[in-house]
């Protein structure tokens, strides 16, 4: 899997990285869900979770998972650390927009 770098701002969510196990993964390997899980060493019902993109990757899970897709852990770090930010970065704008930068002078 190759990566690319992402110019901000993005204008769309990135995707959740448990869409990506799900749709290019899991059938390019030809893998179930549960005999994936298995191989994972977790539960069917934690990695459903992760596949719906309603739980996050967490570094276990990168480590678990970038073992058994041999790409490491840092993309899929990556992948959910850029989904996380997206989100609460949209969630708290209004907030954002009234912090003021702190400019030092020397």
């Amino acid at each position: 899997m190759g990566e690319y770098a992402v110019q901000r701002p993005l204008q769309r969510p990135p995707v959740h990285p448990g869409e990506i196990l799900r749709e290019d993964v899991l059938p390019s390997l030809g893998l179930s869900v549960s005999e994936t899980a298995r191989r994972l060493g977790v539960s069917r019902q934690q990695l459903h979770r992760i596949l719906a993109g309603t739980h996050p990757v967490t570094t276990e899970m990168a480590l678990r998972i970038g073992k058994f897709s041999g790409n490491g852990p840092g993309l899929w770090l990556r992948m959910q650390q850029a989904y996380d930010l997206w989100h609460t970065e949209h969630r708290i704008q209004e907030e954002l927009a009234h912090i003021e930068t702190v400019v030092r002078t020397s």
